[in-house]
């Protein structure tokens, strides 16, 4: 656009920008403020457009004048059709009435049909209006002062589709056989024939090409066919999508074809009136269908979602709906797809090489050009986007969730207004200042709250900010903040009013970390660092923050045996995201006061040398401190306590309980073992130097600090022979005793 070229340049980079802010945002408290940048198209479509445009990059400008011109008061429009006279019909459910609304935006109701709804319309030669109903679907011819006749009463249930052939004849495309009649009424009565059946279940869209070639759109095969006059069925594109919802010729001799997915086609039970799918009985027996109209529920999806990785409009693997455009020499190309958004109607845009596609998405309107660049042209008040009628520089469109007839052209509206969505500090923020870039007349308010949603418990939109270089935000502190643009344009501006790349500065309040849990682990295992990756210090240095240039892979340490040791690892928070440094304190279980073992680390988890600390049991602490983003006196701390743990150093006493017995057969040894702070855990025995070999105490189990072991050992050769036993406490401790005996 020509508008580009006064854009100011994105020079600034993200360091200029926190340079900026660190300026100019006013240091109430410690830590470092937050950047909120509204600057991408995704961001932005999150928000609320009243007036304003959202270009394929992200720009917000004035949007065509978009006028509401009739309300019919009725939930849904499904069909529309406009005369020569400019007089457009408008036909809803679920009613099935038709309104007629002339040229000078006066309308009434033209015929109550006995159907449910009015689900395809299509102006003769003669200015007669006709009229597809659905189900047990009828035409109705409808003249100008509201006589009504049925035209043409298939055996089909629905009628989808009408057009105008180029004899006068009318196409008639129906479900749920899939059959296109032509029916023509140039004799005394109207005589129907059977043009094609196309082996679909629906024909659900009609158009008529300047050449004047039939063209229908299928469904559940995606088809878009050309029809002979004599019924000759051309497949000209096969979707990869289920239906073909709409179809709109363009001058150059292309079509437009818009696709809908399994999930949002029409001639199942979703925004739309149709028939459920076939579905097999329990039995196995014939398929059966119904009808289920339900009400539109799709508002506020973007496009694509924060966050969502970028995809080619061309993968239409998850798509739920997609715009093809089919070239006079049989090429097509993806003009527009979503993943979110499902789209109901499409038109050649005013400006050539584009197309209007309107959508459910909070009634949105979309101008795409060939190549695939988006803008948000116009966001309507109502829920769905149903249809659209071009003629003479203007284009109308009915609307669904409520039914009305609006219109716009190429003239814009003087004045619009855009609202972001909300903002979540996760804590209550102190503001800073708000800045964007922009031309002409721009004015930006915020207003702040406590609830997740905007209510009458926020605060009042703010006096205007005017300023494109920094306004100090005056909205009172918070948790949640939202911004609202209001554009007008400048009387005899030499440059359209835009604006774009809205930033907010906030200091979140700093609250304490917390400690979450310590986990203390089995003695003998100790803990060691494993080489971390390091952060470039340029990154720090220039007040960056290191998870911009990607995850940082935290290394768990290494694992390793060192006798008697006792780790710790621990999990903390901090909902600031400041960096941690913890201290590692320790008390007796019958003391008061803690003592330091460790401060200042970085890591997560510790290990003690039980060496260092006499037996006993004891209490660990671990402090977690945000000091070092935080200067000195506003920086805040989280301890957690340990549960009690063994520091046990001392290994198990064995002695001999009185002499051994000595007879001829066999030797009888008895073994005291005593732990004097922990439990005796096991023992083995060995005799003569032979492999150790486990024993269990006397009464069957060991269980506790003191424990008796009786060795009687048969067989032996007359000498001397050597008794060895060993006794582990729960600790790892080992004490042994070797005693001499001879036979």
């Amino acid at each position: 656009m020509m508008f580009q070229s006064n854009y100011v340049n994105k020079t600034l980079s993200i360091a200029t920008l926190i340079l900026f802010v660190l300026t100019f945002c006013p240091r109430i408290q410690a830590g470092q403020p937050v950047i909120w940048e509204t600057s991408g198209r995704t961001e932005l479509l999150r928000g609320d457009a009243r007036g304003v445009s959202i270009t394929d990059t992200g720009v917000l400008m004035l949007a065509p004048n978009f006028t509401e011109v009739f309300n019919t008061e009725q939930a849904f429009i499904w069909s529309s059709a406009i005369d020569g006279q400019g007089a457009v019909y408008l036909g809803t459910g679920h009613d099935g009435k038709i309104y007629r609304v002339g040229a000078d935006g006066r309308g009434s109701l033209l015929y109550d049909a006995p159907e449910l709804d009015i689900t395809a319309m299509a102006i003769g030669r003669d200015g007669v209006l006709y009229a597809g109903s659905s189900p047990e679907g009828k035409v109705y011819r409808i003249t100008s002062d509201g006589r009504a006749e049925v035209y043409f009463d298939p055996p089909d249930k629905y009628i989808w589709s009408l057009a105008m052939l180029p004899d006068g004849a009318v196409a008639i495309g129906t479900g749920d056989n899939g059959k296109l009649y032509r029916v023509s009424s140039a004799g005394a009565k109207p005589e129907s024939s059977l043009l094609i059946s196309t082996n679909q279940t629906h024909v659900m869209s009609l158009a008529v090409t300047t050449q004047g070639d039939l063209i229908a759109g299928t469904d559940p095969g995606g088809l878009v066919l050309r029809i002979s006059p004599d019924g000759k069925a051309f497949a000209l594109f096969d979707a990869q999508l289920r239906e073909i919802h709409a179809l709109a010729p363009a001058d150059d001799g292309s079509i437009y074809a818009l696709g809908l997915s399994d999930a949002a086609s029409t001639s199942r039970p979703q925004t739309a009136p149709g028939p459920a799918p076939p579905q097999p009985s329990e039995s196995g027996g014939t398929p059966t269908t119904s009808v289920t109209i339900s009400a539109i529920d799709e508002a506020g999806t973007p496009i694509q979602g924060p966050g969502v990785a970028q995809r080619s409009r061309t993968d239409l693997s998850n798509a739920r709906s997609a715009v093809f455009r089919i070239l006079p020499d049989g090429a097509a190309d993806v003009v527009w797809s979503s993943q979110a958004v499902t789209a109901f109607a499409i038109a050649p845009a005013l400006q050539p090489g584009s197309v209007l596609i309107g959508t459910a998405d909070k009634g949105r309107i979309y101008s795409v050009t060939n190549d695939g660049r988006d803008t948000l042209l116009l966001q309507s008040t109502e829920g769905q986007i149903s249809s659209f009628l071009v003629r003479g520089g203007q284009v109308y469109v009915a609307s669904s969730n409520q039914g009305k007839l609006l219109r716009f052209g190429k003239e814009l509206v003087t004045g619009g207004s855009y609202e972001s969505p909300v903002r979540d500090a996760k804590l209550t923020a102190t503001w800073g200042r708000v800045f964007w870039r922009g031309a002409g007349s721009v004015e930006l308010q915020t207003r702040t709250g406590n609830g997740e949603r905007p209510d009458s418990t926020w605060s009042e939109w703010s006096t205007g900010y005017r300023n494109p270089e920094g306004n100090q935000i005056s909205s009172p502190r918070a948790r949640f903040i939202q911004w609202r643009a209001t554009l007008r344009s400048a009387q005899g501006a030499a440059s359209p009013t835009w604006m774009e790349d809205v930033s907010i500065a906030y200091l979140p309040r700093n609250v304490a970390p917390e400690v979450l849990s310590i986990i203390s682990l089995p003695v003998g295992i100790g803990l060691q660092s494993v080489v971390q990756m390091q952060i470039d210090p340029n990154v720090e240095s220039a007040g960056l923050d290191p998870t911009m240039f990607g995850a940082v892979a935290q290394v768990p340490p290494r694992r390793l045996f060192q006798r008697g040791a006792r780790s710790f690892q621990w999990q903390a928070e901090d909902r600031n995201g400041d960096t941690l440094e913890y201290a590692i304190y320790y008390r007796a279980l019958n003391e008061n006061t803690f003592r330091l073992l460790k401060d200042k680390l970085r890591d997560n988890f510790f290990t003690i040398d039980g060496a260092t600390l006499a037996d006993g049991r004891y209490i660990i602490k671990i402090t977690a401190s945000d000091a070092a983003d935080n200067p000195a006196g506003q920086a805040l701390s989280g301890e957690r306590l340990s549960e009690a743990v063994d520091i046990d150093n001392t290994p198990p006493a064995v002695k001999l309980a009185g002499q051994p017995q000595v007879r001829p057969e066999r030797v009888l040894a008895v073994f005291d073992v005593a732990d004097a702070t922990g439990k005796v855990k096991r023992a083995d025995a060995s005799i003569d130097g032979a492999p150790w070999s486990p024993i269990f105490p006397d009464d069957g189990i060991a269980d506790s600090g003191n424990e008796r072991y009786s060795l009687d050992f048969a067989g032996l050769a007359p000498g001397e022979h050597t008794i060895s036993l060993r006794a582990f406490d729960i600790s790892g401790n080992v004490g042994t005793l070797s005693i001499s005996v001879r036979r």
